[in-house]
């Protein structure tokens, strides 16, 4: 995978060739906009100060040559990708309001796929990495990235009892800090259960009561009701001569049914007061036996009032009617069940516990030695790397230690407890003693700028030969070098280059000497819009960039020599 062009610098396309590029320029030329590009293309944030003043957005575009059969390949393709002979276009970009929008392949896609691909595609490297190779953690990620499948696979075996061991030791001390909580809920559980018990509700009961209260409570009313409805229909025995409905619709239907057989329409008619009077008839029978059947007795009606006040005591608490009641108490039961096992739930937990805490401690054991045995390794070749880097007698080395405690917290390795956390109970640190005689110090407080820039480039050159990526950025990474170690790192760069692409954005015409490819970075200004253009150098124009960088004269005569010299020693080293 090589990235072919990169639209980075106003409306310039920079041509990065397969080998080594530099590019170079004055101070505050804008060369590391080649790296806020590439940092775009490859899923870094936007920012919206990167928009010119008036312009309503910026864009990055590059076409990134990518091989059948790649890991980066492969997520293109899966988020719909496609490309264009054999070339990736992927294009970024970032509006004056801050929106970003990302497009792969012709495809738009989110931001994180272009993130996704950042570590199939290219390493970019510059100062700000050289300070996090400071941190602790940082080092301790180099090594287990150089350790590979050693430490990848017990770490991961680890991690996942880690997670486990943290989940059971949360539950474990969630269930006994809050005993007495739990104790008090369980009780009051108790109390509602056995409260809904002794009442033994039904479901719908207390609709059914109600129902029977109202019909009690106005047993008289009713009563004479019926009565007054019965007599209005079939007649009152007391009141011989009284009317009643019965008896006159059935003297309709006898006048009608002498005279039906002469008018079929009133015969329908006919038929209409029969089946009148057939109804009145059932409805008096039924209000007679209605009076008969209804009960006016007040012992019931009191029975009834006095269980639903032992209802309304359970809706009062426990939910808005007989039936929520019910749910309540199958809910309750299943809870109380869950309380109740609490004490053979922290039993389990804390066997699980101290089973997850051995387990975890072989790992830790396992990961330890893997990570010691890839020290030793790993050392030795930063050490022969820092050779080559004018560094002939500095040695690195890995300090690998544990911090113990009397927490409780620890697991137990050799029958001390130590400190674990998520990547295991190492704490690594890369030490550094530049010269004979020196001790090995940790190189956050032993290494200067320009050994700082060297280890870590050594560090990415083992990299190179142990977990390559296709193409390297650095930017400044020759910060606080200069003489002959800025001439070994250029020499450093040219022979990784031969592995990989390598673009470096440098101040050092050591450095720039040696590279494939130099590019120019230049700003002009007509006094409104300053633009940043950018020029391929060869012969001529390189030697009179050099002597810049050399002498701050491009027409020095001493300088020009000088950049001549170091054109012609790279030369002979390629």
């Amino acid at each position: 995978m090589r990235i072919r062009s990169l639209g980075v610098i106003d409306d310039a396309v920079v041509e990065l060739s397969p080998g080594f590029t530099a590019v170079t320029g004055e101070t505050g030329a804008g060369k590391t906009m080649v790296v806020t590009s590439l940092g775009l293309l490859l899923g870094g944030r936007a920012d919206p100060a990167l928009v010119r003043i008036g312009a309503k957005n910026a864009v990055v575009e590059g076409r990134i040559a990518v091989p059948a059969g790649s890991n980066a390949l492969a997520r293109a393709e899966e988020a719909g990708a496609e490309l264009d002979d054999g070339v990736l276009l992927v294009s970024r970009t970032v509006s004056a309001e801050g929106r970003s929008r990302a497009h792969l392949g012709g495809r738009s896609v989110p931001v994180g796929v272009l993130a996704e691909l950042a570590d199939e595609l290219v390493a970019v490297h510059g100062q700000t990495d050289q300070q996090g190779l400071l941190k602790l953690g940082r080092q301790r990620q180099a090594l287990d990235r150089y350790a590979g499948d050693a430490v990848a696979v017990p770490l991961a075996k680890y991690a996942t009892v880690y997670k486990r061991l943290r989940s059971v030791g949360a539950e474990l001390d969630e269930i006994t800090t809050r005993a007495r909580e739990r104790a008090q809920e369980a009780d009051l559980l108790r109390f509602g259960l056995d409260e809904i018990a002794a009442v033994e509700p039904r479901a719908g009961e207390d609709v059914e009561l109600a129902d029977e209260a109202s019909r009690l409570g106005h047993a008289e009313a009713l009563a004479s009701a019926a009565a007054t409805a019965h007599a209005a229909l079939a007649g009152n025995p007391e009141d011989p001569e009284g009317v009643d409905a019965t008896t006159l619709v059935g003297g309709a239907n006898r006048a009608l049914d002498a005279v039906r057989a002469h008018d079929p329409a009133l015969a329908t008619l006919a038929e209409r007061i029969g089946e009148v009077q057939i109804l009145l008839t059932d409805v008096a029978a039924e209000l007679a036996g209605y009076a008969d059947d209804l009960d006016a007795d007040p012992l019931r009606l009191s029975a009834v009032e006095e269980r639903r006040a032992a209802l309304t005591q359970l809706t009062r608490k426990y939910g808005e009617d007989v039936t929520a009641v019910l749910g309540w108490a199958e809910a309750s039961a299943a809870r109380l069940l869950e309380l109740d096992g609490d004490d053979e739930r922290i039993d389990e937990l804390a066997a699980e516990r101290d089973a997850l805490s051995a387990e975890l401690g072989v790992l830790a054991q396992e990961l330890t030695n893997a990570r010691t045995e890839a020290a030793s390794r790993f050392a030795a070749a930063v050490t022969d790397e820092l050779a080559s880097l004018a560094m002939p007698h500095a040695r690195v080395s890995f300090d690998i230690r544990q911090n113990e405690t009397d927490a409780g917290d620890g697991v137990e390795i050799d029958g001390r407890s130590v400190v674990c956390g998520p990547s295991g109970v190492d704490e690594v640190e890369l030490l550094l003693a530049p010269h004979p005689g020196a001790p090995p110090r940790p190189i956050a407080k032993g290494a200067s700028g320009g050994e700082l820039s060297r280890v870590m480039l050594a560090v990415e050159v083992v990299f190179a030969g142990t977990d390559p990526v296709p193409t390297y950025l650095f930017d400044e990474v020759d910060a606080g070098v200069g003489g002959k170690a800025a001439v070994e790192i250029g020499r450093r760069l040219a022979k990784l280059a031969k592995s990989a692409q390598v673009v470096v954005v440098t101040h050092l015409p050591q450095v720039a000497a040696f590279a494939d490819r130099q590019l120019l970075v230049e700003k002009t200004n007509d006094g409104i819009v300053t633009r940043s253009g950018v020029t391929v150098l060869e012969g001529e124009d390189r030697v009179r960039e050099l002597s810049r960088m050399l002498a701050g004269q491009e027409d020095s005569e001493t300088a020009r020599a000088h950049a001549e010299e170091l054109l012609e020693t790279a030369r002979a080293d390629a």
